[in-house]
């Protein structure tokens, strides 16, 4: 394998080089934010969703879902902070008294804005103001990520309105991505892919998976993405195990190594993974490797326009049971999902797994993942993300081309 590609520079010289490139063209410079009439033109779509499906309100905590819908970053707590979007679209948020300055720091003086004191109960206030804003007949959605002690309360304060689950409108609306959402994505996705191959360049015999993963996290952050967002580092026969083992490994020439990060930038994800051999690939690696890379294929071509999303997870999995391995979940062979919905969300709608009959439409994202997995011997996956337009898949990062080319 070319020494450029695995092997053969330091952590320190790439992380220079990354600063020096970010002086000369700073990738972060022309991002731009989702526009305030973007976050309106989705509390519009979900409003139009609630009257068709005479839906009173919709209530959404602390989450990414607030986030979508109102452009409000807030922590999850005891204490209920959230926005109530009606079926005209309005936007009234809920929240403790003493946290009014702060929610207009983002949110301005012409929000909307109802108050609960610490002795109060939030879930009864919430029952009255629905009543003031005539959201109190038919059923409350609630954000599918609301807690459970949030969702009780509700449930006590609201003995005649059904809660159900909003994931009717949230997922409705977020799984079909703008074109902004779509180049926010294609920047984080762009700075994690350099940050793989240059993760490959610092790998040497006898490093720790905890240094590689600290080169990662320093690597992202010197592109101004903030810290990585998780961090896989797996070699061995331990990359076998989908999410990584526990405990600090060290490589050793011949291993198969697997590295799946991602970071964030305005608040959207990447989650990129790349398998290669260090050293010499033996025969057997280059044959599963090889398999891996069509079974990636595969479900990139089925991912047309119509087709449901589980017809992407069976054209990966034909491809292995061709080969002799498992056409279910059992090893060898793929344990889990061909791919998962990306956006505010690691992982969110909608997923390309088996039983899912939604079918693909434009604006939709997904990574394509089929992984490979051999107990005792290693493990091979290839993860891209694609998104849907209106002539078919279009990748976001390019995919790897062998196993001795992995960039």
């Amino acid at each position: 394998m070319p020494s450029s590609q695995i092997g053969g520079s330091s952590a320190a010289l790439e992380l220079a080089d990354i600063h020096a490139r970010m002086q000369l063209q700073p990738v972060l410079s022309q991002v731009q934010p989702i526009t305030p009439q973007e976050f309106q033109d989705r509390v519009n779509k979900a409003a139009r969703l609630m009257r068709e499906q005479g839906i009173a309100a919709l209530l959404l905590p602390a989450g990414t879902s607030l986030y979508y819908f109102t452009g409000l970053r807030w922590y999850p707590s005891e204490r209920l902070t959230a926005a109530i979007l009606t079926p005209d679209a309005q936007v009234v948020f809920v929240t403790p008294a003493f946290e009014e300055s702060k929610l207009r720091e983002t949110l301005g003086e012409q929000a909307a804005i109802r108050l609960w004191q610490e002795e109060e109960n939030p879930a009864l206030l919430v029952s009255q103001w629905l009543k003031d804003l005539g959201c109190d007949r038919g059923p409350l959605a609630v954000d599918e990520s609301t807690p459970f002690f949030v969702a009780d309360a509700l449930r006590q304060a609201l003995p005649e309105q059904p809660l159900i689950n909003g994931v009717v409108i949230t997922a409705e609306c977020r799984m079909h991505k703008s074109a902004q959402e779509i180049a926010l994505m294609q920047t984080a996705k762009s700075i994690t892919l350099d940050v793989q191959r240059r993760a490959a360049r610092i790998l040497r015999e006898g490093i720790t998976s905890t240094e590689v993963s600290d080169f990662i996290d320093s690597a992202h952050r010197a592109y101004g993405a903030g810290p990585s967002t998780f961090c896989i580092v797996s070699f061995g026969a331990l990359t076998a195990i989908p999410h990584g083992p526990d405990g600090v490994q060290t490589l050793r020439e011949g291993d198969n190594v697997l590295i799946d990060t991602g970071c964030k930038v305005q608040h959207y994800h990447s989650d990129i993974t790349r398998s290669y051999v260090f050293g010499q690939p033996s025969a057997r690696q280059r044959n599963i490797w090889k398999l891996e890379k069509e079974a990636q294929e595969a479900a990139f071509h089925a991912a047309q326009l119509g087709v449901a999303c589980e017809a992407v997870d069976a054209a990966a999995r034909r491809v292995l049971a061709a080969a002799g391995m498992s056409p279910d979940y059992a090893l060898p062979g793929l344990p889990h999902r061909t791919g998962h919905g990306i956006g505010l969300d690691i992982h969110e709608w909608t997923y390309l797994v088996r039983g899912n009959t939604r079918p693909l439409a434009a604006g939709m994202c997904f990574s394509n993942e089929p992984m490979i997995c051999i107990e005792g011997e290693f493990g091979v996956r290839l993860e891209d993300h694609f998104y849907m337009t209106e002539r078919g898949p279009r990748w976001f990062t390019g995919p790897s081309v062998a196993v001795d080319q992995p960039f």
